[in-house]
């Protein structure tokens, strides 16, 4: 039987993660579970805003967004993120996320959406900021970036290499707390958004951090008939980190997965797509 990943989904509630497929399936990613795919055929771009690309346009398969140049063009032109519907009714939320020692961003979500955001992001630990409509919480989030020196995104990679040498819980609350004090200070702020209190919230166990070993590689891209295969340590946004029936530890990216049509692999198989090395971390400047 053939799936289509349509990538990771973090439900509001922090009951863990889940792999979505085309159809509306869902597989959950809970640790310990034994996860075997292989790659079939080509990559093809899966459309956008719902709708399915109309020439079915091969991608490239070490691009994290599975799009053809059109349906890429038509997702951004309905996307908050590229400030493209300013008039979006609903309320936002600003906040503060950190990923690693000195490696913290400023963004924005709907509010609706709770924090699946920051799940989706693979934030370790974060706080709201402050809550109003969808351009005062753009105006501050730029006000931010500026005043404290974080950017608008933090790279995967970078991510990925601080992962298993986290330092202690309460020091990382420490480090947002001290952030998050130093932001409400700051003249400036849009006149509608209100400021929230300090509430830091800590995903390392839902993300199963906790005693994670480093990774030896990362998957690259998948390739027609490559297999990924390995029992399940841990999920954080995009990524699966999986122990190897060899015993070694690789990343997987779910968004590489999107526009493949997989099959099952045996789950203790080995690995055959091509891989990158973990880069040293480095301070802020139903298919299986």
């Amino acid at each position: 039987m053939v799936w289509r990943c349509a990538g990771v989904a973090w439900p509001d509630g922090g009951s863990g993660a889940v792999l979505r497929w085309e159809g509306g399936r869902v597989s959950p990613l809970g640790a310990g579970r034994e996860i075997g795919f292989r790659a079939m055929g080509e990559r093809h771009c899966v459309g956008a805003r719902g709708n399915a690309c109309p020439l079915r346009t091969q991608v490239s398969a070490r691009a994290t967004q599975a799009r053809c140049p059109e349906c890429a063009r038509l997702d951004r032109a309905h996307s908050v993120a590229a400030d493209a519907v300013p008039d979006d009714p609903r309320t936002y939320r600003v906040y503060l996320a950190w990923f690693g020692p000195g490696m913290v961003k400023v963004g924005i979500t709907a509010e609706e959406r709770g924090a699946a955001r920051l799940r989706e992001q693979g934030a370790v630990a974060f706080s709201w900021l402050g809550r109003g409509p969808l351009m005062a919480a753009r105006r501050t989030e730029e006000l931010l970036r500026a005043a404290l020196g974080v950017p608008d995104r933090i790279p995967y990679g970078r991510k990925r290499a601080v992962r298993t040498a986290l330092p202690p819980v309460a020091e990382r609350a420490g480090e947002v707390e001290a952030l998050h004090a130093r932001a409400v200070a700051l003249g400036g702020w849009a006149g509608s958004l209100e400021r929230m209190p300090c509430e830091v919230v800590d995903h390392a166990a839902v993300f199963g951090l906790d005693g994670l070993p480093a990774a030896t590689g990362v998957v690259r891209e998948l390739v027609d008939g490559g297999v990924v295969a390995g029992r399940l340590l841990a999920a954080a946004g995009p990524d699966l980190h999986l122990r190897t029936a060899a015993g070694r530890v690789v990343v997987v990216d779910t968004r590489l997965m999107t526009g493949w049509s997989l099959v099952g692999a045996d789950p203790g198989a080995e690995v055959s797509v091509p891989m990158t090395a973990v880069p040293a971390g480095s301070e802020q400047d139903g298919l299986f």
